[in-house]
């Protein structure tokens, strides 16, 4: 039954979402918006008083709707519907938040025009939509894999020009919205989750409306092929056939950006038959083997693709904690009057402890997955074993996923969104992620400028004192074990 306080929140976010599409109108990410704007510019422009405060009270009231509901919306179809009222606007809107779109219009344009995007820039390249592209990505080559370049290639041809490409780079986003949408109620049932609650903090969340739809973000594409995968591992285990599928679908993921490769051990865990690990990792290795090689081939660029993901990190932002820890030091090296530059030693450590975090998280998922159906000792929770174990699996791919973003050289409030979707579907407590992807909704302007850009140095110090924090209140593994058992309300 809906209750008058959902209603209201119902409402207050349609009012935050046509806010945020009017801000998109008078001052959005448009072809012809001036590039290396900041706030106060924004605000001396002829509409930007106008622009800032639709794009804050929007911002707010849909901020504060979707956390008003974080344990659960009345029903999983309420849940729909109103995610869908959401986006509406959204999806009329122009580009926000970002200049991406520009960027993946470009690189489409590159490979459907023979050149090779791995290779040169979209400057070199002859994109004609160049000016649109935010400087800092004009001579790097592209950074994603070739999935999403035929993506974009395909984009551009049937586009035509410059808005027809970025429309179906839309249609595009969408898709992949709308394939998570289909996979999340039966993860969310195979995981003992409530499908309200899953579904509301997955779909509903501002920054899917705001980067995945109207931003047009691959991410969107690349959450979509991963819930898809594992929603075919989930249902089918240990099936040969289906281990393929999944492993080929979580391939493609990876195709589009390959970050969702963290992702693939716990697929196995997720697709596995009782003791069978093994095998269902061969299977499952197999189909996104093929996947890779596929794509590969099918682009005729190879692997040319992972050279361009070191060039990913060529902006340097606070809100990456590695990165903010290398500008307090490289603050307190000029306090002495030296230059340390810290920031690339302090991303590659961080990088090596990635790798560090990502298998001994794999390892305490296989420890706690083998005890997920041992009776009345185990760590079932109420659910079946089946759904015990499923949990467990979602449960580490999600926490493989906050590592990563936390721990990249880079962070852009879209990849909240990557940890959301998996951990909606096997977090018992939902504060400590709803909030994070809370504020990162606010760090964006409706332009693409990006607020941490003018907020360097106390943002460096607040991330750099944020992380001591949480390191110390988190020195003892057994809060981590202890939340990794407990089952989700």
């Amino acid at each position: 039954m809906t209750t008058p306080g959902a209603s209201l929140s119902r409402y207050a976010g349609v009012v935050g979402a046509v806010l945020l599409a009017v801000a998109g109108y008078l001052g959005g990410a448009l072809p012809d918006a001036p590039l290396g704007a900041t706030p106060v510019s924004i605000w001396r422009a002829p509409d930007g008083p106008a622009t800032l405060a639709c794009w804050l009270a929007g911002t707010a009231l849909l901020v504060g709707a979707w956390w008003s509901l974080r344990a659960g919306a009345p029903s999983g179809r309420w849940a729909y519907v109103t995610a869908g009222l959401w986006a509406l606007p959204l999806l009329v809107a122009p580009p926000l938040g970002s200049r991406d779109v520009y960027s993946y219009a470009c690189q489409g344009w590159t490979y459907a025009h023979g050149a090779d995007p791995y290779a040169v820039g979209v400057a070199a390249a002859g994109c004609p939509w160049v000016e649109t592209v935010a400087p800092i990505w004009r001579d790097t080559p592209a950074p994603y894999g070739p999935g999403f370049v035929l993506l974009a290639a395909l984009a551009v041809v049937l586009g035509g020009g410059l808005t027809g490409t970025v429309v179906a780079l839309r249609v595009i986003a969408v898709a992949g919205v709308l394939l998570a949408a289909y996979c999340l109620p039966g993860l969310a049932r195979a995981a003992g989750v409530p499908t309200r609650r899953a579904a509301w903090l997955a779909l509903a969340a501002p920054l899917v409306g705001v980067h995945l739809v109207a931003g047009a973000h691959n991410d969107a594409v690349m959450l979509g092929l991963l819930l898809c995968g594992l929603s075919v591992a989930v249902h089918r285990p240990g099936r040969p056939a289906a281990l393929l599928l999944a492993g080929a679908l979580l391939g493609l993921a990876v195709t589009v950006k390959a970050s969702a490769v963290v992702v693939v051990p716990f697929a196995v865990l997720a697709g596995a038959s009782g003791r069978t690990v093994f095998r269902s990792g061969a299977w499952l290795g197999g189909g996104l083997l093929g996947a890779l090689l596929a794509s590969s081939a099918l682009s005729g660029l190879g692997f040319g693709w992972v050279g361009g993901l070191t060039r990913s990190g060529d902006s340097e932002q606070w809100t990456s904690p590695p990165t903010a820890v290398g500008f307090v030091v490289d603050y307190a090296g000029a306090l002495v009057g030296r230059e340390p530059q810290s920031v690339p030693v302090t991303r590659v450590l961080a990088l090596a402890l990635l790798a560090v975090v990502l298998v001994a998280l794999w390892w305490r998922t296989w420890r706690v997955w083998r005890r997920a159906d041992a009776g009345p000792g185990g760590l079932s929770g109420g659910l079946s074993d089946g759904s015990a174990r499923c949990r467990v699996a979602l449960r580490g791919a999600g926490l493989a996923l906050v590592a990563t973003v936390v721990l990249s050289p880079v962070f852009h409030p879209w990849y909240a969104t990557w940890p959301l979707a998996l951990l909606a579907l096997s977090a018992a407590r939902t504060t400590w992620f709803v909030l994070p992807a809370a504020v990162a909704a606010f760090l964006a302007l409706p332009d693409g400028t990006n607020l941490a850009r003018f907020t360097k140095a106390p943002g460096a110090v607040a991330m750099t004192v944020l992380l001591l924090f949480l390191l110390l209140r988190r020195s003892d593994a057994r809060a981590l074990r202890s939340w990794m058992s407990a089952p989700p309300h």
